[in-house]
C-alpha cells in the first residue's frame, strides 16, 4: 500500500481570456493526482489531497476528489493573496511535518508562474528524498522504493527514491481522468477539512504577484514588395528609423 499525498493549486484557465476570471485545477497537478491514482489502484492505499487558496478554490479541489482522490485538506488564505513559492512551501512544510505519507507529489511548476520551484523548497523543508520533472512513476514493493523516470537535460534518468520521499510530476507522464458522473456525485460525500491560515509575514514571502494580464496583441507585419535593391534599403531604413535595431 502506498500513501499519497498530492498538493495542488488552483490557477486561473490560460486557455480562456484572463477576464473571464476562470479558474482551473493546475494541469501539472493533475498529472500528479493521476499518477497517485494509477499506483494505489494497482498497490493499494489512499491519496489526500492539500490545496492552499481562498475560500472559492473549495471547487478545484471536489474536480480532484471526483477524479478518485479519498479526502482533502483545504488551506484557506484570502481572496486577495497571492504567497509566492517560499511562503507556500512554508505553509505546506507546516501542515506536513507531523503527518506520515509515502509520497509527497506536486506538478513540476504552476501554470500561473511557471516557478517550478516549491517542490524543492517543500523537500528541503521537510529533509525528504526528492526527484523532480517525473515522466514516469514505479514502486518496488519489496523495497519500498518508489522509481521515479524523470526528464532531464540530456535525456531521461532513472532514480530510485527510498520512502517516504517526495516528487514533482511532469504532465507529460499521463492523460489525466476526465470525472464520470458517479465520480462527480460522489466527490460531494467526501470529507475536506477546512482550515483558516495566514500566509508567512516574517522575511516571507520575497515576491510578489499583483495582477493578472493578458499577454498585449502582436502588431501585424509589414510586406515589403518591390526590386530586391530597393526592399533591402526599405528594410535596413524602417529597422533604423523605426524599429531602432541598427
Amino acid at each position: 500500500m502506498i500513501k499519497f499525498c498530492v498538493c495542488i493549486k488552483q490557477v486561473p484557465d490560460v486557455s480562456a481570456p484572463v477576464h473571464t476570471g476562470r479558474m482551473v485545477l493546475n494541469a501539472y497537478d493533475a498529472s500528479a493526482v493521476e499518477e497517485a491514482l494509477v499506483l494505489t489502484e494497482r498497490y493499494g492505499g489512499e491519496i489526500d489531497l492539500v490545496l492552499i487558496g481562498p475560500a472559492s478554490a473549495a471547487e478545484t479541489i471536489r474536480k480532484a476528489l471526483a477524479m478518485g482522490a479519498d479526502r482533502a485538506t483545504h488551506l484557506v488564505i484570502g481572496d486577495d493573496e497571492r504567497p509566492d513559492s517560499m511562503a507556500v512551501a512554508k505553509m505546506l512544510a507546516d501542515y506536513l511535518a507531523n503527518k506520515d505519507y509515502d509520497v509527497i507529489a506536486t506538478g513540476k511548476q504552476a501554470q500561473d508562474t511557471d516557478a517550478g520551484l516549491t517542490g524543492s523548497m517543500l523537500a528541503e523543508r521537510l529533509g525528504l528524498p526528492y526527484a523532480s520533472n517525473a515522466v514516469g512513476l514505479a514502486y518496488e514493493a519489496e523495497t519500498r522504493q518508489l522509481v521515479v523516470t524523470r526528464q532531464g537535460d540530456a535525456g531521461q534518468e532513472i532514480i530510485a527514491l527510498p520512502m517516504p520521499c517526495l516528487v514533482t510530476c511532469s504532465n507529460d507522464m499521463n492523460d489525466p481522468r476526465i470525472p464520470t458522473l458517479k465520480g462527480i456525485m460522489g466527490a460531494k460525500r467526501k470529507p475536506i477539512d477546512t482550515r483558516e491560515v495566514a500566509v508567512p509575514a516574517e522575511g516571507l514571502p520575497v515576491t510578489k504577484v499583483l495582477a493578472f494580464e493578458p499577454v498585449p496583441e502582436r502588431e501585424p507585419g509589414q510586406r515589403l514588395e518591390g526590386e530586391p535593391e530597393e526592399v533591402a534599403r526599405l528594410l535596413c531604413k524602417k529597422l533604423a528609423e523605426e524599429a531602432r535595431v541598427l
